[in-house]
């Protein structure tokens, strides 16, 4: 197969140096000149691709074999995997007046150099490679490039490469509705609402089948800031359904599918998932949730991420899917793949996940690599989102938010009520933000709820990050500044972030002062907030400062993540896991009666009574 001759569109990707940890890293994409593109296509130089029809079974995630060669072979040669498989020309947008097609429309969707598996490959100039595709609602080709990233010359391309229905309902989201009692199943297809209508049928332990309509969601490349995500990084998304299943009785299994209605009248039908409902506010039962930042995803093929960008993302995958058992609700509080404008790696990054959220509500926060963008009302004006501008992550995923552009919310989980900001606009005193703190933080009943928990991405507590510590504040500026007073008045137990990229507790904590000395068993009032940095889920880690602050109790370099495990109203056991082997490096316990929340603390209580 041939195509057009192309130059490619730029690049505009650039790191912002404020407010930025600075191993956040640029995404394997933004290295490859596709500007600087040529095609010379070489009739002695061949990509074959097989088998060439993926899914005949009803996969969704399938392995291919390449075979290719070239008639002068070196050592920087790769292979680009492109998704649809026409990259020509012909739908170039004109970004730009001063360049002239033709011009190559898109990054790849996965890359590996020519001699990943074959190291006599620039002598004999023959190789072969194995790549995991997953279904994109498009075909796939091939391209042996020379010249390496940065002057890549197109010498060959492959056969097409196609799913057996590319359309296909594919990797469930669970997500908390905005009542306890309610589901909401979000996926993706490739079939509009004039082509078939989108729904999900569930039952209870086998019982009659339902049937829930579902609402579909899409969005263009002029919904996208900047560049790349509306340049060489846009790929069309499909659509978004979200479906809610209403009026589930607490902690009862539930099976679902998901089906789209075609206009003929047939349907077409996911694989068959199961999902256990909430239990309701205040329940007294065993409650196990899974917190932490800034994962990423990494390919199990090692394409694309050539420089550490995300390479504990899979371990803690793996992890959190082999316990899945003992899991029951997840909270990924921001920096959720890091596609930074590249929008083929959300499908990627969904399908890594798939075991997990299709089974567990998956809840996420948005982060600076969702969000940020110059001009757009981020709160930094950063370019950290590629373009994005919170357009993809809001969604993909949904969220139990009264409005899904500002993206804080609250849910309640048994004898949890979790409070989810959105560090990526602002949160100051007097804001519509700090107004919806408040009211979370004291609108819950800590006689059914004694567990409050404040979430959210960037740090707004304590930190001993070289970043903070730089800028000499431990923390995002005006965090604590902000919200210290509503934690301390309202009895927060923990308030977890993620935008370091390591692990880091602190002590039960108001205004710098340690309010309890102990470090491994709390009884009775914690008399302050206990910190957690848990932005350890995969993306290059963050270090910390060499001076050991008497606030910080425990740290560590390393890719994690944290559980805590609800046995009652009166004990929660805290646990730190690596990523690496799922074994518990850090723990504590809090064991307390609810008389215990209501003891004052330092500022927690009014100054005089009727009493005094």
């Amino acid at each position: 197969m041939r195509f057009l001759g192309f130059v490619c569109l730029g690049i505009l990707w650039i790191l912002a140096t404020l407010h930025q940890v600075k191993s956040h890293g640029n995404h394997p994409f933004s290295k490859i000149a596709i500007r600087k593109t040529t095609f010379a296509l070489n009739e002695n130089a061949n990509v074959k691709a097989s088998p060439s029809i993926l899914g005949l079974k009803g996969e969704n995630t399938e392995w291919v074999t390449l075979e290719y060669s070239s008639p002068d072979p070196s050592s920087d040669d790769w292979i680009g995997v492109f998704s649809p498989a026409n990259f020509s020309s012909s739908t170039c947008p004109g970004e730009n007046p001063r360049v002239y097609p033709p011009l190559l429309c898109s990054a790849p969707i996965k890359f590996l150099y020519a001699n990943y598996t074959n190291a006599n490959y620039k002598t004999t100039g023959r190789g072969f490679l194995k790549l995991q595709l997953i279904n994109q609602r498009a075909d796939f080709s091939f391209a042996l490039f020379s010249g390496g990233l940065s002057k890549p010359k197109v010498v060959a391309i492959s056969n097409r490469v196609t799913f057996a229905n590319p359309d296909a309902p594919l990797y469930p989201r669970l997500a908390q509705g905005k009542n306890w009692n309610e589901m909401t199943v979000t996926w993706t297809s490739g079939y509009g609402i004039d082509e078939a209508e989108p729904l999900v049928a569930w039952s209870q332990n086998g019982k009659d089948l339902m049937q829930s309509p579902a609402g579909t969601l899409t969005f263009d490349r002029n919904s996208m800031c900047g560049a790349p995500a509306r340049t060489e990084g846009w790929r069309d998304p499909g659509y978004i359904h979200t479906s809610f299943l209403k009026e589930l009785w607490p902690n009862q299994e539930y099976t679902y599918k998901l089906g789209h209605k075609l206009n003929n009248g047939t349907y077409i039908w996911s694989s068959t998932y199961k999902f256990q409902a909430s239990p309701y506010p205040g329940q007294n039962s065993l409650q196990r949730v899974v917190i932490f930042g800034d994962m990423g995803k990494d390919e199990a093929d090692g394409s694309n991420e050539y420089n550490n960008f995300q390479r504990g993302s899979l371990n803690t995958t793996r992890q959190l899917i082999e316990d899945l058992k003992n899991i029951d609700i997840v909270f990924h509080i921001g920096d959720i793949c890091y596609a930074n404008g590249y929008l083929s790696q959300w499908d990627q990054f969904t399908a890594q996940i798939g075991p997990i959220a299709s089974t567990v509500p998956y809840m996420i926060a948005s982060g600076n690599h969702e969000r940020d963008w110059p001009g757009s009302g981020s709160f930094y004006d950063t370019m950290d989102s590629g373009g994005e501008c919170g357009v993809v992550a809001q969604n993909m995923f949904y969220v139990p938010a009264e409005n899904r552009e500002k993206f804080w919310y609250a849910t309640d989980y048994g004898m949890f009520r979790f409070c989810v900001a959105n560090t990526e606009l602002d949160w100051r005193e007097g804001t519509e933000q700090y107004k919806f703190i408040e009211h979370c933080l004291s609108s819950v009943d800590r006689q059914k709820q004694p567990w409050l928990i404040f979430l959210a991405h960037r740090v707004l507590g304590y930190s001993s990050c070289t970043f903070y510590a730089e800028q000499g504040s431990s923390s995002e500026p005006m965090g604590r500044e902000s919200l210290q007073n509503l934690w301390q008045k309202y009895k927060v137990d923990l308030a977890i972030y993620g935008h370091v990229h390591s692990y880091e507790r602190t002590c039960p904590i108001y205004q710098n002062i340690c309010t309890n000395e102990k470090k491994h068993y709390y009884k009775g009032p914690l008399n302050g907030t206990i910190h957690v940095v848990a932005g350890g889920g995969g993306a290059s880690l963050s270090p910390f400062i060499s001076l050991q602050t008497k606030w910080s109790i425990f740290r560590d370099y390393d890719y994690g993540f944290v559980k805590l495990t609800a046995f009652d109203h009166s004990n929660l056991l805290f646990e730190y896991k690596k990523s690496s082997d799922g074994k518990v490096y850090d723990s504590f316990r809090i064991s307390r009666d609810y008389r215990d929340i209501l003891a004052c603390a330092v500022d927690s209580c009014p100054r005089t009574t009727l009493a005094s």
